[in-house]
């Protein structure tokens, strides 16, 4: 796609391919809609871009995303301190807080390193946590770094419980995998 004299779309272009689930042909579609359709638009993301990528970190404390050194969720009093959920990246506490009506704090775990498991601790003595609820993508390894949390923290007398596993809502019986159906039926529920 380098053309003489267009160097910065060609920029443009690359820069939007490196985004997830966007391809060449999408990224090129992008760049011309900024450049010659939508030039504030395209300004306006710019400048949001820039100043997200500035000012957000990682808080101190649940290692969610935040514009201080500790979120909004973590400072927010009436939240449920008692229920502490567990989730693999900051971007599923966003779906969590948009779709689940869910009231307690979280924490993100990325990794089992020592340092990782010694701020869940921290986070779980200070929190007067008696519920760790594990919002994990449902597979044999997150089922195992379910097993050595629970060994991490058996010292607290905690109740450990996941999120439920079956058939989505709207999906056809014929279209669910073998272990979901599998999970569905041994996890039913009075009605």
């Amino acid at each position: 796609m380098r053309k003489r004299g267009l160097e910065k779309f060609s920029n443009l272009v690359e820069a939007l391919g490196t985004l997830p689930t966007v391809g060449k042909k999408s990224a090129v579609r992008f760049a011309y809609h900024m450049v010659l359709q939508d030039a504030f638009s395209a300004l306006k993301l710019a400048h949001a871009i820039e100043d997200a990528v500035a000012n957000i970190r990682r808080c101190s404390r649940c290692g969610g995303l935040s514009e201080d050194e500790i979120c909004d969720i973590c400072l927010d009093e009436d939240r449920d301190g008692s229920k502490l959920c567990i989730v693999e990246s900051a971007k599923d506490i966003f779906i969590i807080e948009e779709n689940a009506g869910y009231e307690g704090r979280y924490f993100v775990l990325e990794s089992l390193e020592e340092e990782q498991i010694e701020r869940l601790k921290k986070a779980v003595e200070e929190g007067g946590v008696s519920e760790i609820i594990f919002a994990l993508t449902p597979s044999l390894a997150n089922d195992g770094i379910i097993l050595y949390v629970e060994e991490q923290l058996v010292s607290f007398a905690l109740r450990f419980t996941k999120i439920a596993q079956g058939v989505p809502t709207g999906v056809h019986l014929e279209n669910v995998d073998t272990l979901s159906l599998s999970k569905a039926l041994s996890d039913r529920v009075e009605i």
